[in-house]
């Protein structure tokens, strides 16, 4: 008995060891872990990225890869950071600030694979779900660090902050808050009623949670079109209305009560009317600032620009004051997805940023959950990207990458007649 039950063992083992479907689930682990670790940690989404991508090796299908690859959705992404890496030959930077500026875009590499891997797996959802899980967790932190700032993760840690900062915390609860509404029209719909009520609950936690502990202007900004968005394509126009009525009422409850949301709104006139009228060095005075200058450097070279890694040497040569002022700050990044692009690759990186944003965009045309969060994920890219440089920042960028990807691959996964055909098809002589 002994002797047989190991052997039983190794051979199932073996069997697993040998099955498609075994390691398909152990790279949706990884997937899930990835999701999970995203708004604690980057080391982590890292280290889980690699193993998800080396579990996909054992039965990895160059042929189906390279028939996906060639989907304009999955070469563009490869496209921009080849364009990324050929810019390094005509930038004047150092070489370790012209590779360093690659790595940004590198993660725009696993997109294809996403693709390809959630074309196969049917555990996107789950997926998803680790995410929110997850924010949901920080959102605990998060009030718990408002009470007390020692229960941060780390020091000197923002209000109501526990980890990375103010900015991508805002950014991962306001996907969560507006991606939720989307199932809740179908509970309500389906009348699962207690449902559909624990999912506005939690997605009014993380309203709730923006306006009374911190949130970015950022964001403030662009939920409300995120929101819209949703109104448009899922409501009709009597419900929209009386949902923007209902919004313009807690809008002014909460500036009545929350002292957060009547600073975070007041600061927009008082950084402007400062760096108008001192040049202080405020949030929006520097990104005037950077705005304004990096015009200036793309008019120099409009064509293919300065290069990758030459951001920060154009702004050293362009500092025109102390850096208490906007005018003296030196910075890597000009705060605009687009600018950030074209300084270092001119009208070519334009266009392929922008054809990857429309592509992505049309492939979340459709219904169902996964189109909506696709959706979602690339409106609020594309918005904020107005604002920051999101596809090269780290949280942002893998949430666009995660989000993109697996959505993505979900709904380019063949229907069952279209597979049925493939099936048929591939063994006709």
């Amino acid at each position: 008995m002994s002797a047989v039950a190991p052997a039983t063992m190794g051979a199932q083992l073996w069997r697993r060891w040998r099955d498609p479907a075994a390691w398909i689930a152990a790279s949706d682990i990884f997937f899930i872990l990835v999701a999970i670790a995203l708004p604690w940690s980057t080391s982590l989404v890292a280290i889980f990225a690699v193993a998800a991508v080396m579990t996909m090796a054992p039965f990895f299908d160059a042929n189906a890869f390279m028939q996906s690859l060639k989907r304009p959705a999955s070469i563009v992404p490869v496209a921009l950071f080849v364009l990324a890496l050929a810019g390094t030959l005509w930038s004047d930077a150092p070489w370790g600030a012209r590779l360093y500026a690659v790595g940004p875009t590198a993660k725009l590499l696993m997109l294809p694979l996403l693709f390809y891997h959630f074309e196969r797996s049917t555990r996107g959802v789950q997926v998803f779900a680790a995410f929110l899980v997850s924010c949901i967790a920080l959102m605990g932190m998060s009030w718990l660090v408002a009470y007390d700032p020692r229960f941060a993760l780390k020091s000197g840690a923002e209000y109501g902050v526990a980890v990375k900062n103010y900015i991508d915390q805002s950014q991962e609860f306001a996907l969560c808050a507006v991606v939720l509404d989307y199932p809740v029209i179908v509970m309500l719909r389906a009348k699962r009623t207690w449902l559909a009520a624990l999912l506005i609950a939690i997605s009014l936690s993380f309203v709730v949670n923006m306006l009374f502990v911190n949130v970015s202007r950022t964001a403030l900004v662009t939920m409300p079109v995120m929101v819209a968005v949703f109104g448009l394509l899922h409501l009709r126009w009597r419900t929209n209305l009386m949902i923007l009525c209902l919004m313009i009422g807690a809008v002014v409850i909460a500036w009545t009560v929350s002292p957060q949301l009547e600073w975070k709104v007041k600061s927009f006139t008082r950084d402007y009317q400062l760096y108008m009228e001192r040049g202080t060095s405020t949030s929006i005075g520097e990104r005037l600032e950077f705005w304004k200058k990096s015009l200036g450097f793309i008019g120099e070279a409009p064509i293919i620009g300065h290069g990758t890694g030459s951001t920060r040497g154009l702004f050293e040569q362009a500092v025109s004051g102390p850096a208490v002022l906007a005018a003296g700050k030196v910075v890597s990044n000009p705060h605009n997805q687009t600018l950030s692009v074209a300084i270092q690759w001119g009208v070519p990186g334009i266009l392929v940023l922008y054809v990857m944003w429309w592509l992505h965009l049309s492939l979340f045309r459709g219904e169902g959950l996964m189109a909506w969060i696709g959706l979602m994920v690339v409106v609020q890219n594309f918005f904020t990207s107005l604002f920051n440089s999101h596809i090269f920042d780290f949280n942002e960028g893998w949430m666009y990458v995660l989000g993109v990807g697996i959505a993505g691959g979900a709904l380019l996964r063949p229907g069952p007649r279209e597979a049925s055909a493939s099936t048929s098809n591939s063994v006709d002589p």
